[in-house]
């Protein structure tokens, strides 16, 4: 590898190491989507809730005062009474089964799937990007970039796939949430794909052959041809 590649590869590695980050943040935190029901009256307790890949966490929340950025029940970080759980398809329980009837368990279970199948492509990125440093081993940079492009497109589609799950738990008439907004777990996965596409086609560029900077490099280069 040429000193110059050397120092893109290691610049592209930093912006993977900082995806690859808020990845990791969004897949084990669950502040995905914050969940509010409507308000009724104030000097009230409200039930509020956030989620992620994983489990879910319901909030209860005494309400003084109307919520000035027009969240409803909240702002989440308001203090109040807090109760976790997992999603049937990792444990069992009440809590878990109601989230079962009023969500689309199948859309929860896809996204967690999908956010599985990016780390595995991460991995193999990575191991991609480390061997590649060994000498004449530079076109492992190829497969790396693809890896992390795929991981960031599978990220990609599991936003994609918890936006709809939000939007259907929403609209559902089972649920007592009307109103909703992304938090910064979203935020983490958003940017996590963003950067590691963005790096993974940053590798396949810079693994490319060299070009020559003069168009008659390859001609003055060529051997002349023999007359027989």
């Amino acid at each position: 590898m040429f000193e110059e590649q050397a120092t893109k590869v290691k610049i592209t590695s930093v912006v993977i190491v900082v995806g690859m980050s808020a990845m990791l943040a969004a897949v084990v935190t669950d502040h995905w989507a914050v969940l509010s029901p409507r308000v009724e009256k104030l000097n009230a307790t409200c039930e509020a809730a956030h989620f992620g890949l994983w489990r879910l966490c319901k909030k209860t929340i005494f309400i003084v005062e109307e919520d000035p950025q027009g969240k409803g029940c909240g702002p989440i970080s308001l203090p109040g009474a807090k109760n976790c759980s997992y999603f049937k398809h990792f444990t069992s329980g009440e809590e878990a089964e109601v989230f079962e009837v009023k969500t689309q368990k199948e859309y929860n279970i896809s996204a967690a799937a999908i956010a599985i199948f990016s780390l595995f492509f991460m991995i193999l990125g990575t191991l991609c990007v480390i061997f590649s440093f060994g000498k004449g081993r530079d076109y492992l940079l190829r497969p790396a970039g693809m890896f992390f492009a795929f991981a960031g497109l599978c990220i990609f589609i599991s936003v994609e796939v918890m936006r709809q799950s939000v939007k259907r738990m929403i609209d559902s008439d089972e649920t007592i949430w009307i109103e909703y907004y992304y938090s910064w777990s979203f935020t983490c996965a958003c940017a996590s794909f963003t950067l590691l596409i963005l790096s993974g086609v940053a590798l396949l560029l810079i693994s490319m052959p060299h070009m020559p900077r003069n168009p008659w490099e390859t001609c003055m280069d060529a051997e002349p041809d023999t007359l027989d």
